[in-house]
């Protein structure tokens, strides 16, 4: 569920997903009103769904309204998987921070152990990756969002634990050389990036991730290839590896993500969101 949802590849994944594990499923993408998100997940587990995976701009929300929350999800006070326990009680979990270190490290063979990382935006989707990063053992972290005010207010509650993270306004981007670059905002989905300084700079070998996806390169990725990086990669494989997570919390079962992702790189976006017989 989500706003807007058009673009999402999710209900081919999972199906994928389902049938390598020989599972039936009935898996939807649900566009919901920004003023109707809550009643519209009561509705639905009181309709006896199952479970949900929540993208933007309403990942917050779902930790919020959660009656429990896992570690990763309390960390990040963000969702992106809501499900129902068998005494009714609505658990939140966050799967997008597992998904994207997934993709960086086992699917493009990067390294963030000792890396400088610079994350672009500060809403749920970013709130939701920060600890896995952390755990990755970076040098440091800095938060930029076009609301300064907001990216501290982020990086502060991981400071406060002692973690090696900042916030700051935008223009803060080109105050050094940057190994890791993520850009965690929805431009992508629009055919947009945010407005970067001029001056910032990519360190020697820089990796620039966009967590957006689509059937061509992202305007990040055309502009990180621009600016000389070693590799650009879009969010595809994290959707995909955030997806298996969510598929193992509800069934039971890890399915391979390294075929369906292959399969959707080959397959346009229109063709992918129809069910597969």
């Amino acid at each position: 569920m989500g706003n807007p949802i058009a673009h999402s590849r999710s209900p081919f994944i999972h199906e994928s997903f389902a049938e390598q594990t020989d599972r039936r499923i009935d898996y939807r993408a649900e566009w919901v009103a920004i003023d109707d998100f809550e009643r519209w997940v009561a509705d639905f587990f009181a309709q006896d769904g199952s479970g949900l995976n929540v993208t933007l701009p309403f990942k917050t929300r779902a930790f919020e309204l959660a009656d429990e929350a896992s570690a990763r999800a309390q960390s990040a006070g963000a969702a992106n998987f809501l499900m129902k326990s068998p005494e009714g009680r609505v658990i939140a979990d966050n799967t997008d921070g597992k998904g994207l270190v997934a993709d960086m490290t086992a699917g493009a063979g990067w390294s963030l152990a000792g890396r400088r990382i610079l994350v672009i935006g500060a809403g749920g989707a970013v709130k939701g990756v920060i600890p896995a990063l952390l755990e990755s053992s970076p040098q440091n972290i800095l938060i930029v969002n076009r609301t300064a005010a907001r990216a501290a207010t982020l990086a502060d509650g991981w400071r406060a634990q002692g973690a090696p993270v900042q916030g700051a306004g935008l223009e803060a981007a080109a105050s050094g050389a940057w190994d890791v670059i993520i850009n965690g905002t929805s431009t992508g989905l629009s055919g947009g990036m945010p407005t970067l300084p001029d001056a910032l700079e990519l360190g020697s070998d820089c990796c620039c991730y966009d967590m957006a996806y689509g059937d061509e390169p992202t305007p990040f990725m055309q502009w990180a290839k621009a600016r000389g990086a070693a590799d650009a990669r879009d969010g595809l494989g994290m959707l995909v590896e955030q997806a298996a997570e969510s598929f193992y919390l509800w069934l039971g079962l890890y399915p391979e993500t390294r075929p369906v992702i292959e399969l959707l790189r080959a397959t346009p976006k229109s063709e992918s969101l129809v069910r597969r017989g």
